[in-house]
């Protein structure tokens, strides 16, 4: 791919103007200062049980295990009639651990930006994947029970004593108890969800009144504010497999743009709904160290795995040329290495708060 000419210049830090919707500056501070402190997270190692992977309605069948196979990539049991894009392979679980690290440098070490209390008694976490996240909070809160929900029985079996594990579709209605958690934590689930206002309603039935949720989303499409995105092959390509594969599959991967988390907490009944964006930067481009080290653990989960991202969507979904897969893959490795493209990825986070006498 030819190099760009544009020299590298900053982002300009927001794009939207409106104040309740902050915008992150990708050279400023990582964290707004408005935002609420956290606790620190506690280095002491914790004591780790096994984990036995139940359901939460019942135990794991075999037809769980069954896999289906597209091209050498699993994904998850036909047992559930949800649909989902992502594999669930270890090069997909590789790249989610990434994730899970490029995102909490993103906010500074933060592992949500709920106001949440230091003594709840309960939390979830929603396609959990690897769990990862669910384990870090569990070894921050030692005294609260955590849940990590997934379609797929991917996480490891020995995790902190306080921590389980369990087989559920969130696309469907949850197994749990009306006002059951004190916070659940909902992350990167574009491209699995068909309906995000019944998703967000089934998080308010189950959180407590006065709890927290938290849903933090992206737009998978590449943007650039300096135009050096503009025009590059692989870039529009991927743009239009985002935008295109994800109507035609029901399940949009542009949720940003669509607006869907808040409208979908506003619709729930949840007060105090704040909205914060990032824009995290595609490859380590920024001048910023902080930023330009988000970039770079986002161009290493891509590189990763930009097969599983795309290639449902490429093969099953719109059924383009085979053959112009590999081609497409190439100029996104490229795409990627090529620091004068200041390309980057939207991010949202929401969170809002179940009313205290757990009416709308």
């Amino acid at each position: 791919m030819a190099d760009q000419s544009a020299p590298a210049a900053p982002i300009p830090g927001s794009t939207d103007q409106n104040p309740a919707s902050p915008v992150h500056p990708l050279q400023a501070e990582l964290i707004p200062a408005e935002l609420p402190e956290d606790n620190e997270d506690d280095d002491n190692d914790s004591a780790l049980g096994v984990n036995d992977a139940l359901s939460s309605t019942a135990s794991v069948a075999s037809s769980v295990l069954h896999y289906r196979t597209i091209q050498g990539r699993t994904y998850h049991s036909e047992r559930y009639n949800t649909e989902y894009i992502m594999p669930n392979d270890d090069r997909q679980s590789e790249s989610i651990d990434i994730t899970h690290h490029y995102l909490t440098l993103l906010l500074g070490g933060k592992l949500f930006l709920a106001p949440i209390k230091d003594d709840i008694q309960k939390a979830l976490d929603v396609g959990t994947g690897t769990g990862i996240w669910a384990i870090d909070f569990a070894d921050q809160f030692t005294n609260t029970e955590v849940i990590g929900m997934d379609l797929s029985p991917t996480q490891p079996t020995w995790v902190p004593p306080n921590l389980k594990f369990e087989l559920d579709d969130a696309t469907q209605t949850w197994s749990w108890p009306d006002s059951t958690f004190d916070f659940v934590h909902i992350r990167y689930l574009f491209g699995g969800i068909a309906d995000w206002n019944a998703l967000f309603k089934q998080a308010y039935r189950c959180c407590k009144p006065g709890g927290w949720v938290q849903s933090c989303e992206a737009d998978a499409s590449v943007s650039s504010d300096d135009g050096t995105a503009d025009g590059i092959p692989a870039i529009k390509t991927l743009n239009t497999l985002i935008k295109e594969g994800g109507k035609k599959f029901g399940r949009s991967l542009c949720v940003l743009e669509e607006d869907l988390q808040k409208k979908g907490f506003e619709a729930a009944g949840f007060v105090d709904i704040q909205e914060v964006n990032f824009k995290v930067p595609a490859s380590g481009w920024p001048q910023d160290p902080k930023i330009r080290e988000v970039g770079q653990f986002v161009k290493l989960a891509l590189e990763n795995d930009l097969e599983g991202y795309t290639l449902m969507l490429w093969k099953n979904v719109l059924n383009w040329p085979e053959e112009e897969f590999q081609v497409f893959l190439m100029g996104m490795r490229n795409v990627l290495k090529n620091k004068r493209i200041h390309g980057y990825f939207k991010v949202r986070y929401v969170y809002g708060r179940k009313p205290a006498d757990g009416m709308a």
